[in-house]
């Protein structure tokens, strides 16, 4: 396998309304067979996820948590209201956002926004990613796949890593169920999350600060064609052995 990878150039400041999927395709000649990966702060800001923290209503439970993390009361606000399930509320919040991600604030970033405001995650990183692609595909005729990455911490290592919240045209795991070893053994384990090896190469190009390059293509890379979505690699809560433990730990408190 041989691949290549190279930034868009030339990416406008997004704007709430803007066509992301317009901008590119008027931007980069692409290819049957390519993967566009996007950080999601930039889908986010053209769908409006921008917030303005004094418009903010605040709750008894965002003050509680944000004197024990002496924090903005109107961020963790913020978070909450984003949030399906909170994991851990100090000395950070790890929450499950509405459309199933885990992530340490609900993705909620302060990074490449003015102050006093904060930008959300998509709010449907999946549907987003779709409405990309089909305007890629109406504008180039191309078949391609997207993915919408966004920057997250690991348990037991430092550092934070490009992963998907959001997919379609891909298959995001490759299953390695049933295949052979070197030695003939069939393997039972590898289900190779696909989306998240390209989103982390993705994020490698696209930096973190004031680079302005947050649409990657990757081109070379056979994927398997999938409309399911990141969603199906959200590991079910009766699977999720380190989920049940974070909420053991909380009720026993």
């Amino acid at each position: 396998m041989k691949i290549e990878a190279f930034t868009v150039q030339g990416i406008p400041l997004i704007q709430e309304g803007d066509d992301v999927g317009a901008i590119i395709s008027k931007l980069v000649q692409l290819d049957d067979g390519d993967i566009v990966a996007i950080a999601s702060s930039v889908v986010a800001k053209s769908e409006g996820r921008v917030l303005r923290l004094k418009d903010i209503t605040l709750g008894a439970e965002a003050k509680r948590i944000a004197r024990a993390n002496d924090e903005d009361p109107r961020f963790v606000q913020a978070v909450l209201n984003e949030s399906e399930e909170v994991l851990i509320e100090s000395p950070f919040m790890l929450t499950q956002t509405h459309a199933g991600h885990i992530c340490v604030n609900a993705g909620v970033d302060r990074s490449n926004v003015q102050d006093g405001y904060v930008l959300l995650l998509p709010k449907n990183p999946d549907a987003s990613a779709k409405r990309i692609k089909d305007t890629i595909k109406k504008e180039t005729g191309k078949q391609i796949c997207i993915v919408i990455t966004d920057t997250c911490g690991r348990p037991f290592r430092i550092g934070q890593v490009g992963t998907a919240i959001g997919c379609t045209g891909i298959s995001p795991t490759k299953d390695w169920r049933g295949e052979k070893d070197l030695f003939g053994r069939t393997l039972k384990i590898t289900n190779e999350a696909i989306v998240d090896e390209l989103a982390s190469f993705a994020n490698l190009m696209m930096g973190e600060g004031k680079d302005a390059t947050p649409v990657v293509i990757i081109r070379g890379v056979k994927w398997q064609e999938d409309e399911g979505g990141v969603c199906k690699i959200h590991r079910p809560d009766a699977e999720d052995l380190i989920k049940g433990a974070l909420r053991a730990s909380k009720d026993m408190r």
